[in-house]
């Protein structure tokens, strides 16, 4: 029998594909809602067994800043790691085997590459089959599980991120252009910069100084780091024939959030964001998930944080982007996250981690099928 969460998230899957088709049914938008628990209870133990390696590599690619990293404390028996979790406290059963070890996914790998500003420079933080490894877990484990059990297809994780970047400056996708604000901190008109220009601000009616950085040189580096990965697939993937760009996932937001003149852009670069990462992977069919800021309570957002988590809601409203209807979707993390705030990492707490790569995954999986 569906539990109530799974019926509510069928039936709203079910008015948003609806409406994708025509329907004049309103979106009820189920991955933009969370849940006090991720949808987990339908995750197997990994089985051990490889893909069908005759057919190409689905790959997901994880971007953002921090978060989006490997924050979540693993090892001990407190309240917040993710041993406490599994193993007092009873969760996630499919990451530990009859032993009490931590499960591996023979079918999913796991890669992740670092590097500041842009190409080049590129460290290889991980290339492993998807397991819990090191002193911290991301997100990863929670969607590599949920992509793996979905698809009979070989799958790549593949995470291209640093922490302390802006989606209005250091990410900024290509084609942007330059905009004029007034900072409401000291009243005065500012040109913001568009892509590829610098500094990321200068006072209306003064000559911009270049400096060693410049909008979107993030954005660039991180893309060709993951293209790099995809060019070299046999270091990544052994065996692999081949690769199919299916989706990205973003979370991101915490240094936007500091800076009203690239918050209220926060919606107009998201839709700009999807339409370059689609447009540079050659992925035109490829979907995407976004996760909100674990603390923002969308009911009492004020400020910068209002226009970041309106604008991560919008982009998935059909009725906003009926052109992307079916492709976006958003994880309200709110209820999800744990711990403490973004800029604090959640405190290391890994159910948070675990939690929102779960929602994360989950809502991939639903677009995927929406999409027949």
């Amino acid at each position: 029998m569906l539990s109530n969460r799974r019926k509510f998230l069928k039936r709203s899957m079910i008015g948003a594909s609806a409406l994708a088709v025509g329907s004049s049914m309103p979106p009820l938008n189920a991955n933009a809602l969370g849940f006090a628990t991720p949808l987990a209870d339908d995750l197997a133990r990994p089985d051990g067994m490889p893909a069908d390696m005759t057919k190409p590599v689905k790959v997901y690619i994880l971007m953002g800043q921090s978060n989006m990293l490997e924050m979540g404390r693993v090892a001990g028996d407190q309240d917040g790691t993710l041993e406490h979790a599994v193993k007092t406290e009873g969760l996630y059963p499919f990451l530990i085997d009859d032993e009490g070890n931590w499960t591996t996914r023979a079918d999913v790998r796991n890669v992740a590459v670092m590097g500041s500003g842009g190409p080049g420079k590129t460290q290889v933080r991980k290339n492993d089959w998807l397991k819990v490894a090191g002193g911290k877990i991301g997100v990863e484990i929670g969607i590599g599980n949920h992509m793996g059990q979905f698809h009979d297809e070989p799958v790549l994780i593949l995470k291209s991120a640093i922490g302390n970047r802006s989606l209005g400056w250091d990410l900024l996708p290509p084609g942007s252009p330059s905009y004029e604000f007034t900072d409401p901190r000291d009243g005065k008109t500012y040109v913001y910069a568009g892509y590829g220009d610098s500094p990321d601000r200068w006072e209306k009616g003064t000559q911009p100084e270049r400096i060693g950085w410049q909008a979107g040189l993030q954005y660039d580096g991180d893309i060709a780091r993951a293209k790099e990965v995809l060019a070299d697939l046999e270091t990544y993937y052994p065996g692999a024939v081949g690769y199919e760009i299916a989706g990205f996932f973003w979370w991101q937001g915490d240094k936007d959030r500091y800076n009203a003149g690239h918050a209220i852009k926060y919606e107009e670069n998201l839709v700009r964001l999807f339409a370059s990462l689609r447009e540079d992977f050659s992925a035109p069919e490829a979907k995407m998930v976004i996760a909100t800021l674990g603390q923002t309570d969308r009911d009492a957002a004020e400020g910068n944080e209002k226009s970041i988590i309106d604008a991560m809601f919008a982009v998935s409203d059909a009725d906003r982007y009926p052109e992307l209807a079916g492709d976006i979707a958003t994880v309200y993390t709110h209820p999800l996250s744990m711990g403490s705030s973004s800029n604090a990492h959640y405190g290391g707490n890994a159910k948070t981690y675990m939690n929102v790569g779960l929602a994360m995954g989950e809502a991939m999986v639903e677009l995927n099928r929406a999409d027949g």
